[in-house]
């Protein structure tokens, strides 16, 4: 079992330019959700990620914002060469561009009362030193020394990032209207990645979801992911992982391509919005132990693979250490939990995702779902399978999009309309992959279920994991779209949405300052409902998550199954252990908290403790 340090791990220079004002980012929220996210936020400081894998939805935020920005727009259509790369590339420059500008108007505006200037600093941490500064300037009278300040304070004014995501897995191969294949580097993730690397954006894409041999490969086309002759990267890559052995192995299939990694981004497994990439029990905060105690190691060895890569390659090797950022997200609700994670494993940054839902500043989120959001119960928010990638996905009961779902396979029309096929991928009934959300699909494995001639409530169980499926290229684009009064494509109007279940402890909205003031500490916005610890709420999502694999193998269960559930079950109670001795370092909580933290610790050992997980042994003839 790890145990915590006495001492805190430290990271490497940090000599890659890496604009970073605020300590928490927002990260990719569905595909709509923080899709212009930059425009709202980056001219205060703030980073974020947008998702760029939807290039039709990419394509319509570009021409409502060149509407909006009065930039000039020209159509990239369907009928135009690599259209998809091509409309990603023109989006994000139009980002670029928009973020630069209102980048350079804030830092020419006088400081008054309510402007964008005075709401940069004031949403700083207040630990920050630009806003010591700031407030060492307001409580100057008028004259030279306040004017020399405010100019210090002008030249210390940066834009947030504008990071993208690509989620690993999806990327289908394509094929011209004709049906002939394409070349595979047409394909869906690539074509994404070819639309990043050749935009003017200098940040970072996140890969998420996984290892995909094509895309990590694709990678060494392009030069902005390799060092200059300054040291620099032009373009960066952060990893999206759920424990350090994920990090150390993809890190080194990078690193032996010459690709360095900067940053580490872990996310929890259970305890975040969207696809939810369990892991085998182990929790966020033994394997944040991992990185803490290991992560000088970790750089040092990917260090070494990277330079020697790019000297076998002939390119700049990196003559001082690069950056490695190490970041979390999932679950963080308080300042306490936030500035805990920070300090004590020593991290770089924070990620805030679901709460910004109800930020109507910060994200898309039309307002029918957010009133529905605003006013949710906690059992609104569950895990499902409703994912056609047959992952567990988050999801959100009240939207319109399960309602929609439910009302087709109550009229005997279960299943999509298919029209985007980003995740078709089964060629169980077809030569084509389709999606298992699509009509089509549905329809052949339900003619298929009633062939099978099973009993009743079997029939049902089956029928029920079939139409559980639900359309994500649709329902997660929409939102966006209907905010701003874009037209939907085939009038498809229905709104996914898969808040982590973190978002039950907020109701109502807020704005972007008090958001950043809870995060930061200044405010507390949670709502009544008793809140526990997030390394508790997380032991809660993997118990019930255990509790249900065990259900679902209760009257098959073999010798196979019963050693990693067993296993699972190990590494649990290891994370209770290791809880139990941290418990005592929560030093900004007070003592009725650590009593109750380690309460509930002990039930859900007992917890673990009383679950049966025995396989029969065969009978022996």
């Amino acid at each position: 079992m790890l145990r915590p340090l006495n001492s805190y791990t430290t990271g490497t220079n940090a000599n890659i330019r890496i604009n970073k004002m605020h300590t928490f980012h927002i990260p990719v929220l569905g595909l709509s959700y923080s899709v212009d996210t930059p425009l709202k936020v980056a001219r205060y400081g703030i980073s974020s990620v947008v998702s760029i894998i939807e290039d039709e939805l990419v394509e319509k935020m570009r021409a409502h914002h060149c509407l909006k920005s009065g930039e000039p727009y020209t159509a990239i259509t369907t009928n135009i060469d690599d259209y998809r790369a091509k409309r990603i590339t023109a989006y994000l420059n139009l980002l670029n561009k928009l973020v630069k500008l209102q980048h350079l108007s804030v830092k020419k505006m006088p400081f008054d009362e309510g402007s964008d200037i005075v709401r940069y600093f004031e949403m700083l941490s207040d630990s920050d030193a630009a806003k010591k500064l700031f407030n060492e300037m307001t409580r100057l009278p008028e004259g030279a020394q306040k004017v020399l300040l405010q100019q210090r304070l002008r030249e210390q004014i940066e834009a947030g990032a504008i990071d993208v995501n690509i989620m690993a897995k999806v990327d289908n191969l394509n094929h011209q209207k004709d049906g002939t294949p394409l070349p595979v580097e047409y394909s869906d993730a690539l074509s994404a990645l070819r639309g990043f690397a050749n935009s003017d954006l200098q940040s970072s894409v996140v890969l998420s979801a996984g290892y995909n041999p094509r895309l990590y490969s694709y990678l060494e086309n392009f030069s902005d992911f390799f060092p200059g002759e300054d040291n620099l990267l032009r373009k960066r890559i952060i990893l999206k992982v759920s424990d350090y052995r994920s990090a150390l192995i993809q890190g080194k299939i990078l690193a032996k391509k010459g690709v360095w990694v900067s940053e580490f981004r872990i996310e929890s497994g259970l305890n975040c919005g969207g696809h939810a990439f369990a892991t085998d029990g182990f929790l966020l905060g033994p394997i944040l132990e991992e990185f803490r105690q290991k992560r000088t190691e970790l750089a040092a060895e990917l260090l070494e693979l990277c330079n020697k890569a790019n000297e076998t390659k002939g390119n700049n090797r990196f003559s001082t250490p690069p950056s490695m950022r190490i970041t979390v997200q999932g679950g963080i609700g308080t300042a306490n939990e936030d500035a805990f994670l920070r300090e004590y494993y020593q991290l770089d940054g924070t990620g805030w995702g679901s709460p910004f839902l109800l930020v109507p500043e910060a994200t898309n989120v039309d307002y029918g779902t957010l009133d529905q959001l605003a006013t949710a119960a906690k059992s609104d928010y569950y895990l499902s399978y409703a994912s056609p990638l047959g992952i567990p996905f988050h999801n959100f009961r009240k939207s319109t999009s399960e309602q929609q779902r439910i009302e087709r396979v109550r009229k005997g029309r279960p299943g999509s309309p298919c029209y985007k096929k980003f995740l078709s991928s089964n060629t169980e009934f077809t030569t084509t992959p389709i999606c298992t959300a699509s009509r089509q699909y549905q329809d052949l494995k339900i003619k298929q279920l009633k062939e099978r001639a099973l009993p009743a409530d079997e029939y049902k169980a089956e029928l029920d994991r079939v139409t559980e499926k639900d359309c994500l290229c649709e329902g997660l684009s929409s939102s966006a779209l209907l905010k701003d009064g874009i037209h939907t494509s085939h009038n498809l109007k229905a709104v996914t949405i898969c808040p982590g279940p973190n978002l039950a402890f907020f109701s109502g909205t807020f704005t972007l300052s008090d958001m950043i003031s809870h995060i930061y500490g200044r405010k507390n916005i949670l709502n009544p409902l008793p809140r526990p610890n997030m390394f508790i709420n997380e032991l809660n999502l993997y118990v019930d998550y255990l509790k249900n694999e065990i259900d679902k193998c209760a009257h098959i269960l073999n010798q196979k199954q019963e050693k990693f559930l067993n296993s699972f079950r190990a590494n649990l109670l290891n994370g209770i252990n290791y809880y139990k001795t941290l418990a005592p370092d929560l030093k900004k909580e007070t003592a009725e908290y650590i009593d109750r933290m380690m309460c509930q610790l002990c039930d859900y050992q007992n917890q673990l403790n009383t679950l049966s997980i025995t396989a029969e042994v065969p009978v022996q003839q």
